[in-house]
């Protein structure tokens, strides 16, 4: 039976993907030799890296000024770059809290200055995205979260600000249209929307490096990775690989105009059904929904024995909420197929007949 994998991350790839990655852990390039047992700095694999870096250029229409990094360590490894390479010493930087990652980017960052939250939704337990802010200025940067995997909400407007603009943007990279120049230095980890867990995408403008005043340990440089095209040291070879090849499908499908379409219309089907479905109540304030993350709950927890049930004998698996809010989340990332969300609202649909 075919699953409909609806995990949060590591998440679904394209089947077209995973085939190609099968193929290359067996032989990779002709070369009777693995992609996990070449040299990263082989010619094999640095073309490999050139060409991942080249498609985030062409996707995102980047100009010419910023560069592309593959690292390691996940966005949580960025939450204390982040201020190491632009937070300057003595200096401050301004933090919208949206989320659990917003708020261990906050921890992180307040080791090394002096941090602003200038606006939160963790007194709703982050339900929704504040709005009608005012932006600190002559701050070193400011820093916001994109896509909230746990709660289901996303910004739809940032940060307006003469500063440095942040965003984490591990959950939904490449799912959108928006003008990526607004930002400054862009992280995500991979494993959500672009590859496997292991690697970390860093897109960063280059002419804000270089002003922090401080010491930076060499492993945490932003400008010395640039320097070594993300070979400072031996990169994620099979992440980066297969985030390579979820870049070429992505471009093959007419690149984020076109995902963005196919978003739209699986979100739609979801939240409509939610939405139409008594049994079921959305988490997020609908103004602020995820077209990734979409989070919802039973309004009778009597039922829920049910409800696992039937999605159980669909065949879906991971759409069990996180712990710190419940119910259920259905994350719907650019792989994820419109026939699966179907099968989900299908299994709703079903419950609601049975307690009729």
């Amino acid at each position: 039976m075919k699953k409909h994998n609806f995990s949060a991350g590591p998440s679904i790839l394209p089947q077209e993907v995973l085939k190609k990655a099968a193929d290359a852990i067996i032989n990779f390039n002709n070369l009777n030799l693995s992609l996990i047992e070449v040299s990263h700095r082989g010619k094999d694999f640095v073309a490999v890296m050139e060409k991942a870096q080249s498609l985030v250029k062409e996707l995102l229409n980047l100009p010419k000024g910023y560069s592309v990094l593959f690292l390691q360590g996940g966005a949580s490894l960025e939450f204390l770059m982040v201020p190491y390479n632009i937070l300057k010493v003595d200096g401050k930087a301004a933090y919208l809290d949206t989320g659990v990652w917003s708020a261990k980017a906050i921890k992180e960052a307040k080791m090394l200055g002096e941090i602003e939250v200038f606006a939160s939704s963790k007194d709703k337990t982050y339900n929704y995205v504040p709005k009608n802010y005012t932006v600190p200025k002559n701050v070193d940067y400011v820093h916001c979260t994109s896509n909230n995997t746990i709660y289901g909400t996303q910004l739809k407007a940032f940060p307006k600000t003469d500063s440095v603009l942040v965003c984490d943007m591990s959950s939904d990279i490449f799912s959108r249209q928006i003008d990526f120049t607004q930002f400054d230095l862009i992280y995500a980890g991979a494993q959500k929307n672009m590859g496997p867990a292991g690697t970390t995408l860093v897109i960063i403008k280059d002419e804000i490096l270089g002003k922090t005043g401080r010491t930076i340990p060499a492993i945490l440089d932003y400008q010395l990775h640039i320097n070594a095209e993300s070979m400072l040291n031996t990169p994620s070879v099979f992440a980066v690989y297969v985030s390579m090849l979820t870049l070429e499908w992505l471009k093959k499908l007419g690149g984020i105009s076109a995902i963005e379409k196919l978003n739209d219309a699986k979100a739609a089907l979801l939240y409509n059904e939610i939405d139409r479905n008594p049994l079921f109540k959305g988490f997020a304030e609908k103004e602020d929904r995820s077209l990734m993350n979409v989070t919802f709950n039973l309004t009778d927890q009597t039922h829920e024995e049910a409800f696992n049930k039937l999605w159980n004998d669909a065949g879906i698996s991971g759409i069990k909420g996180h712990r710190s809010v419940g119910g259920y989340r259905a994350s719907i990332y650019n792989a994820m197929p419109i026939e699966s969300v179907q099968v989900l609202v299908d299994a709703m649909k079903q419950l609601e007949k049975q307690i009729a």
